[in-house]
């Protein structure tokens, strides 16, 4: 599965749970504070260090494998990709279900801007995350009540950006190895990097993390073949974002006619219909092993959701090897310089940079 559209029903960065967190005397939304502080103690109640889980005879062999996996890659994510050296994913905590967090995800109607909610500490989110499924439902209802398209999907991990020592979860352990250490890398981006009230940002930069983490730690590893299928479904998964791209430009131009909310509405559903038929042809010509993650109906939410990690992944891409040549502590020091700036001035620089995007990067 691509790395990017498993991202979301996988999310490790958890907004609103880390919010909760320092939001605990708040009063206002105190439930879902509540909510969110008691799933999170019974998550760091659970975990066991990765060495002891290792070391235990008891653990199933395959879990025991992952896990000595996971302890390499971690690190080389300090040695060869300078991210933060603490003790997050040091550590393995059993849930027992399969997933830790449900997120919610909103837009408007006739608008691809997402409904954002905003925390102590984490700042603005176009996400909400619960550990219940049903109090996500819950929202879910609400949301569409109100007139909204939502997407709703489990989610495997979350973190803390590094306020608290994040474990791996039994959750996680379904993926791929290179999906497993991948979202990893991502993660540890986040920490190494975050702005708030800037999800967009910190999405595509986290994920250009990974991207650069799994080629080297695979290069590193001397396995090319992995390495040329990570290749290729890059690719391909950046051909997909084209698609998605014209129909968001497609369906901004559309809600902002004077048409009808009914005309509207039919243009907008035959926009959706034909961009999934146009991913599903890209799919069996390129990859008939991935399964069409834009199968399912279509609404703002989810292509909100999808570019979140890739809108402006061109950017990042042209910075770390045009402006930096593929130097990481360049390609920090000038990230981080951006995330000083005002969030219009911010949003220019990194337009500057994806017009310089050329070939396959973009």
């Amino acid at each position: 599965m691509l790395r990017f559209v498993a991202l979301f029903r996988r999310k490790v960065l958890q907004f609103g749970l880390l919010a909760g967190l320092a939001g605990v005397f708040l009063f206002l939304e105190g439930c879902y504070y509540m909510q969110a502080i008691r799933g999170h103690s019974d998550l760091m109640g659970r975990r066991r260090t990765v060495s002891e889980v290792i070391e235990d005879e008891a653990s199933p062999e395959g879990l025991r494998t992952r896990l000595a996996l996971v302890h390499t890659a971690r690190d080389f994510s300090i040695r060869n990709l300078l991210l933060p050296d603490n003790e997050s994913y040091r550590s393995y905590a059993d849930l027992e279900r399969d997933y830790v967090v449900w997120n919610v995800i909103a837009a408007p109607e006739f608008s691809l801007e997402p409904k954002t909610w905003c925390y102590p500490v984490a700042g603005c989110a176009a996400y909400r995350g619960y550990f219940s499924e049903s109090s996500a439902r819950k929202l879910e209802v609400k949301l569409r009540r109100d007139g909204y398209d939502v997407i709703i999907g489990g989610v495997s991990a979350y973190s803390t950006l590094g306020r608290f020592p994040d474990p791996l979860l039994n959750t996680m352990m379904r993926w791929t190895n290179v999906d497993l250490v991948s979202t990893m890398f991502h993660e540890l981006a986040h920490q190494k990097l975050y702005v708030k009230d800037d999800s967009t940002f910190n999405e595509s930069f986290a994920t250009t993390v990974a991207d650069i983490g799994v080629e080297r730690w695979l290069t590193n590893k001397g396995e090319l073949d992995r390495l040329t299928v990570y290749r290729s479904r890059k690719a391909l998964r950046r051909q997909m974002m084209i698609l998605v791209r014209t129909t968001r430009a497609s369906l901004d131009a559309l809600y902002g006619s004077d048409l009808s909310e009914d005309e509207m509405r039919r243009r907008k559903w035959q926009l959706l219909d034909a961009l999934s038929v146009d991913v599903q042809t890209l799919v069996d010509r390129k990859d008939g092993t991935l399964r069409n993650w834009l199968s399912e109906p279509l609404n703002n939410a989810r292509l909100v959701s999808m570019s979140l990690y890739e809108a402006q992944g061109g950017a990042f891409r042209t910075l770390f090897r045009r402006e930096c040549n593929e130097q990481l502590s360049c390609f920090y020091e000038r990230c981080e310089a951006m995330a000083k700036l005002e969030f219009r001035a911010r949003r220019m620089a990194l337009d500057a940079l994806a017009d310089r995007c050329r070939g396959p990067d973009c």
